[in-house]
């Protein structure tokens, strides 16, 4: 009832699977007894050099199944091993997606060939060709359309409630209230907090912080429960909001992206059963190929979203979240960006006249800084340079103490949704208190003379904020503090009053922003960085602006933008998406050559130092992300120098217990077929197979009593889209199977569902090389074929787990010295 697979070498290794008494006896006339214990590995030689160099590996099995039925000879059946080493990878299962821990797996981006999907594509008609690509573009619009709404409805709520909380402390304050005015103030801020937190800590921990890095990881193949799911979608929109609303110095650009990516993975789902949604163009789209190309349209949508940067937005999913990409991609992309552009526009439009409440200038953010003068000389270019040098290093900085601070709160996050809620109060408090407390530090301005509006502003937004002093004056850094974070970004780059601001709250408002931004970005609420990068580098850039203003002849303002992007280019490392970003949001195409330098200079300062902010938080959460660069130690390895194993594989027509049994006490997802005699004249590689394909056939229960080949009756008795994936994951799994005893001794060909052509490559073949295929090609599984013939027809395969430098370094630590 086993298969035996012997070295041939003086070192016997012997690799059973069983679940009866047998004994065998080797060539060497060694008596071998095993009874029922699972799967187990014997070594002849030393036990020590078995276990060298080997590390563990979640549910992995050793073994191969025997077919006794198969008429094959016991002495026929002894042959190499799969794997001459016994090495199991110990790579992460598990990642931090939001703030909650959960398992992770690979996503199915390859194209499953299998004879269903072959008779699938075989009977497709023109008619229904066209209704899949009609239906691809009529997904980009709706996924433009809802994206745009959900956007316009994040910036009307976030200004109406922010605004009505600032109005009314101000009102407090201009009875001579302070008192009631911080407690109103902080305790609004304070519910708000806890709206958000609560929403996050119990309902959808996956909507906490930003989801950038979780979108990306997406994209490059890695899969997390809830990452992408309605309840995530749900209390990433209405946390967003309570949490800026709150005052908290967070953006709802990053959670927009995500939102995006939500909306499109709703959309993608392919119907429900469940809701009796199964119409049968949606099912073209059951899938994870292209679900990806719908996600990626949604996270560009959610940049077009945040900042009204259509452009910038289909760059930023080419550069920084889309790990794969092609022409066609990119028209659906710009297609679902201008949608958005076409929504948003036609919604401010509206508002404009007065029917959106205290939503105005706000929320969809556009600043406007054509009043400065766009000529620069020799030594504007030095003042620039001067920005882009401070710019990396803050940024530089700004991320290490981020991902010092993540981990803090990982931790913490451990212990409960308790903590979660206390920690999310706390910063709600220690915010409120640097709002409402600094600015009585600060002197009162005098108004300016020739000002065309009220000073100080009353019952309004503004940026002549009276707060506690007398008429005709303002207080320059409550204009700053007491005002949603997009308007503060406006008035940081006006360039209508150089003095508006003193030296003094610039450099307050600096450390403030950077060090709150810094504490905030990881606690249980949806939180974005754009906006507080933005905020702490439009205020250093208008303070060197000043500084500067001897030699330079640039504006406060432009000196201010040249900041924001200088730490952006630190904190983020993007260059194109960026500088055309922040050239929609300021629609000042003449700044265009001054931002590209900053932005350059900026990131090349950055990056010696360390990574980018969501490159380091995707390698903190345990992100099995694949870099688009392979590592220098890689060159010195073959691809067959790191596979796992050995492997467990089926036979074209395979023991039903056997299957069983391998899909209980393993959690692979992918097995190789092997013909063998009398199928075959000799072992031959046949393909892949699936565990959720296993798990379909295995539930319709088409078995035989002989070990006979009747593929053709399974491919009239199913279609490719039984076999299509679930939506949000819930496919079948062993348990939900009911096999009974006089089915486990009975066949299924698995020929039908095997994936015929997957992707091979020799052992010898570089690991860097086999890495770059893996990432380029978006795999899932890789096989490693012998290069000498008459061995097994395959040695191993390649997962992204068996890339990373965990894994590799774990199995050859002598290299870790090149490992940067």
């Amino acid at each position: 009832m086993l298969m035996t697979l012997i070295h041939a070498t003086s070192t016997i290794s012997i690799f059973c699977v069983f679940w009866d008494t047998e004994f065998w006896i080797d060539k060497d006339g060694h008596i071998h007894l095993w009874i029922f214990v699972g799967l187990f590995l014997m070594d002849h030689k030393d036990n020590e050099s078995s276990q060298s160099g080997d590390i563990e590996n979640e549910g992995a099995i050793i073994g191969h199944f025997d077919r006794k039925e198969s008429n094959i000879s016991l002495e026929g059946s002894m042959r190499e091993p799969l794997l001459v080493k016994s090495r199991i990878n110990t790579t992460s299962q598990i990642a931090i997606v939001g703030s909650k821990i959960y398992p992770i797996e690979s996503l199915d981006y390859e194209i499953i060939e299998n004879e269903l999907f072959k008779q699938d594509w075989r009977s497709r008609k023109k008619v229904q060709i066209f209704q899949y690509i009609f239906l691809k573009w009529t997904l980009a619009l709706l996924i433009g359309l809802l994206t745009g709404l959900v956007g316009f409805f994040n910036n009307l709520a976030v200004e109406n409630i922010a605004g009505f909380k600032l109005l009314h402390t101000s009102n407090l304050m201009l009875k001579n209230k302070y008192i009631e005015a911080f407690l109103a103030f902080a305790g609004m801020n304070a519910f708000l907090a806890i709206c958000a937190g609560v929403l996050c800590a119990f309902f959808a921990p996956a909507a906490a912080g930003s989801g950038i890095p979780e979108v990306k990881a997406y994209l490059n193949g890695v899969d997390a429960h809830s990452i992408l799911a309605p309840s995530t979608l749900f209390v990433k929109i209405f946390g967003s909001i309570f949490g800026v609303a709150a005052g908290f110095v967070v953006g709802k650009e990053g959670p927009m992206v995500h939102t995006g990516a939500c909306v499109a993975n709703l959309l993608g789902q392919g119907g429900s059963r469940k809701y009796h949604l199964t119409w049968k163009w949606l099912r073209y789209f059951k899938n994870d190929r292209d679900r990806r190309d719908l996600i990626t349209c949604g996270a560009a949508a959610g940049v077009a979203a945040a900042f009204r940067a259509p452009v910038g937005g289909v760059l930023f999913a080419l550069e920084e979240a889309a790990s794969w990409w092609r022409s066609a991609l990119l028209w659906r992309t710009f297609f679902t960006t201008a949608v958005v552009a076409v929504v948003l526009r036609s919604f401010i439009q509206f508002c404009r006249g007065g029917h959106c409440g205290l939503f105005g200038q706000g929320g969809l953010i556009m600043f406007d800084v054509n009043s400065a003068i766009p000529s620069y000389s020799y030594n504007d270019l030095v003042a620039v340079v001067v920005l882009g040098i401070l710019g990396g290093l803050l940024g530089s900085l700004y991320n290490f103490l981020v991902d010092k601070v993540l981990r803090t709160y990982a931790i913490i996050n451990e212990r409960g949704r308790g903590p979660k809620i206390l920690v999310v109060i706390f910063i709600s408090l220690l915010t409120s208190c640097c709002a409402y407390g600094l600015p009585w530090l600060a002197q009162c301005t005098p108004c300016p003379a020739d000002l065309g509006h009220q000073c100080p502003t009353i019952g309004r937004s503004g940026n002549y904020k009276n707060f506690q002093c007398p008429p005709g004056h303002y207080n320059d850094l409550a204009s700053l503090f007491f005002n949603t974070n997009d308007d503060a970004i406006r008035h940081l780059f006006s360039s209508s009053n150089k003095n508006e601001f003193h030296l003094y709250t610039l450099f307050t408002f600096f450390v403030a922003i950077y060090c709150l931004g810094i504490i905030t970005y990881g606690i249980a609420v949806p939180s974005g960085l754009f906006i507080p990068v933005i905020l702490a580098g439009a205020s250093y850039g208008r303070l060197v602006g000043r500084l500067l203003g001897s030699i330079s002849s640039l504006d406060v303002g432009l000196f201010s933008l040249l900041g924001a992007t200088s730490f952006l280019g630190g904190t983020m490392r993007m260059t194109v998406s960026l500088c055309v970003i922040l050239l929609e949001l300021t629609n000042d195409l003449l700044m265009l050559p001054l931002l590209m330098l900053v932005l350059l200079i900026s990131k090349t300062v950055a990056d010696s130092f360390n990574k980018g902010v969501y490159d380091q938080i995707v390698r903190m959460k345990g992100l099995p992300y694949l870099e688009a660069h392979v590592e220098p130690y890689m060159r010195q390895l073959a691809a067959g120098d790191v596979c796992t194993g050995p492997l467990i594989t089926f036979c074209g027509v395979e023991k039903v217990g056997n299957i069983i049994h391998a899909l209980q006490m393993t959690r692979h997802h992918g097995f190789p077929v092997i013909d063998e005699p009398p199928l075959k004249d000799a072992s031959e590689l046949c393909g892949i197979v699936l565990r959720s394909h296993l798990l379909v056939l295995l539930k319709s229960k088409s078995f035989t009593k002989q070990r006979v080949l009747s593929g053709s009756q399974l491919l009239s008795n199913f279609h490719a889209f039984d076999f299509a994936k679930a939506g949000s994951g819930k496919g079948l799994k062993v348990e939900d199977l009911d096999i009974s005893k006089e089915e486990m001794e009975m066949y299924v060909d698995l020929h039908p569902i095997t994936n015929t052509s997957p992707y091979t490559v020799i052992e010898t073949m570089s690991l860097a090389k086999a890495a770059l295929l893996f990432r380029e090609l978006g795999l899932r599984h890789l096989c490693v074929v012998p290069k000498t013939p008459g061995m097994p027809p395959i040695v191993g395969i390649l997962t992204r787990h068996d890339f990373m430098p965990e894994h590799v370094l774990g199995l050859y630590p002598q290299l870790s010295s090149h490992h940067k």
